[in-house]
């Protein structure tokens, strides 16, 4: 697993991720009341969260992309 995600896009994930899990639960918006959206949301907060931890995105791997500065190992 090569790290294809660098510190300004990891740091960008972290936040989004953090508000997507955290906004659903703690919000009480009516958008939420939808269990899909309420579900859609937590599910792809934690992917983020998920990317940004691993410095891995495997949507980076398909597409050629890299965030990251460093040579991939």
């Amino acid at each position: 697993m090569r790290i294809n995600v660098g510190t300004p896009d990891r740091i960008a994930r972290l936040i989004l991720g953090a508000v997507l899990v955290l906004l659903p639960v703690l919000s009480g918006l009516s958008l939420f009341a939808n269990p899909v959206l309420f579900w859609a949301s937590i599910v792809v907060g934690a992917v983020l969260i998920a990317t940004a931890i691993f410095r891995f995105c495997p949507i980076y791997t398909v597409l050629g992309l890299s965030t990251c500065k460093v040579t991939p190992r």
